[in-house]
């Protein structure tokens, strides 16, 4: 094997390295994607002004990390009688309704970012 087979294959395994370590990062919700800093806040939680008349989940499609789960949850939070809370790892919103809010508003505003809503359920 000639010395220059040597250098490319060394630089080909330090490219595959990099990007399998940020790939693994990506998926399990860690790093800046989607356009985040490497540090990332929490989305503040969003209080009701009224009692809880009924909690939904929805099971969401594409989110791979905080920034994705904070935009799901900030657009959410914007529609009048609702609040979210957005689970990453379980990939859904559980958002609790303090008056009659149509669930299509609620997924039409999920997918307008980007992503799928695949079902949507009530729970105690």
């Amino acid at each position: 094997m000639s010395f220059s087979n040597v250098i490319v294959i060394a630089i080909l395994a330090a490219v595959v390295f990099i990007a399998l370590k940020g790939s693994i990062s990506h998926f399990k919700g860690e790093g800046g994607c989607c356009g985040g800093g490497e540090s990332v806040e929490k989305e503040p939680d969003k209080k009701l002004s009224g009692p809880v008349i009924q909690t939904k989940v929805f099971k969401i499609d594409g989110m791979h990390c905080e920034n994705c789960s904070n935009k799901v949850k900030r657009t959410i939070n914007r529609i009048d009688g609702v609040s979210a809370k957005v689970n990453l790892r379980k990939k859904e919103a559980v958002v609790r309704y303090e008056k009659d809010v149509d669930d299509s508003l609620i997924t039409k505003e999920i997918e307008n970012l980007g992503y799928k809503v695949t079902e949507c359920y009530g729970k105690m």
